[in-house]
């Protein structure tokens, strides 16, 4: 098990990884896909646990449930867990988000696996930026997938 600082959602059985800095929008985006029928994972401290074919998204103990809605305090809402992810959301500033992007892909080595799930960047105080992570998650929202690392000396090239 792996914590990272991310707020992660469930949406249609498929697991969302919010990676932002402080105040950056990530606990608003989740409010945002909750009132779309999302579930919330984690808050602030998502877990990452090595399944074995994906990576599952999961909460500390601690904040199961809870989520930070500013001006409004700590809310209780139903947690999902447990959750395979299908795809990571940078959030950025609207500058950033750029109009055609390329594929791209997230990674992370955890348990001697290197995990892969698609990237995108999007501005979370837009409007758009809850139905833009949907149509993003229904495109390429796939399951991680995993691959064993293996030390260098037995590594083939062009692999």
């Amino acid at each position: 098990m792996k914590p990272i600082y991310a707020t992660s959602v469930e949406l249609g059985g498929k697991g969302v990884l919010l990676r932002g800095a402080s105040a950056s929008g990530k606990s608003d985006l989740a409010l945002r896909l909750l009132d779309r029928g999302a579930r919330l994972i984690a808050d602030d401290q998502t877990c990452l646990v090595a399944a074995p074919e994906t990576l599952l998204l999961t909460a500390p103990a601690a904040i199961i449930g809870k989520l930070e809605v500013r001006g409004i305090g700590i809310v209780d809402v139903d947690p999902a867990q447990d959750v395979p992810l299908c795809l990571v959301v940078d959030l950025v500033a609207p500058a950033d988000v750029e109009r055609l992007p390329d594929d791209a892909l997230w990674a992370v080595e955890l348990d001697g696996r290197r995990f892969t799930a698609p990237l995108i960047r999007l501005a979370p105080f837009e409007a758009s930026a809850a139905a833009k992570l949907a149509l993003a998650l229904d495109r390429m929202g796939s399951p991680a997938s995993a691959a064993v690392l293996r030390p260098r000396a037995e590594a083939t090239h062009g692999v």
